[in-house]
């Protein structure tokens, strides 16, 4: 039984730390974040991402979906253009998951051993601009594991949780 409970929770950790977004914030002070009622995107700067198509698409749909759900309305003459960017790296975690009970070295038990895990790590910048002064006012800026799996619908939902979690740190309080 110990077992399992310590397989679980090994399970457990790996699974959430892959799946959580980290979010990081910053935003110029002296903005007054409630006078932004309208947004556009910012063709040019989005262009430059070096992402497919489709996953553009994919974050732009989000953004847009978690600015409409805030009050946002996209205009032709917007407070505020929302730029873009995303990097990505490889990442290897190793976890030591051992777990052994009896005398060492003539035990007999469970070693599960080391744990490798490979994965791409993904970071999404996602910035709003005063579209008047041509200044960024906010940035917000997530990071974490990226589906790879070829799954197009997980890949859609993992897209989408990114965007809302950094999103929901708009406006500063």
């Amino acid at each position: 039984m110990k077992v399992i409970k310590a397989l679980s929770l090994s399970l457990l950790f790996f699974v959430a730390s892959c799946s959580s977004v980290r979010v990081t914030t910053d935003y110029d002070t002296s903005t007054d974040f409630s006078k932004y009622k309208t947004f556009a995107f910012y063709k040019k700067g989005i262009d430059k991402v070096e992402i497919s198509d489709l996953d553009k698409r994919r974050i732009l749909k989000a953004i847009e979906s978690e600015l409409m759900a805030k009050g946002f309305t996209k205009s032709k003459n917007p407070d505020i253009l929302v730029n873009i960017f995303t990097k990505s790296r490889q990442k290897v975690d190793v976890y030591d998951n051992s777990y052994y009970f009896g005398w060492h070295p003539w035990y007999y038990g469970p070693n599960f051993g080391m744990h490798v895990s490979k994965y791409t790590e993904g970071t999404l910048f996602i910035d709003l601009i005063d579209a008047k002064k041509k200044e960024l006012a906010w940035q917000g800026i997530g990071s974490g594991a990226l589906n790879t799996s070829g799954n197009v619908a997980k890949k859609e939902e993992r897209i989408r949780n990114f965007v809302a979690e950094i999103m929901a740190k708009y406006p500063p309080e």
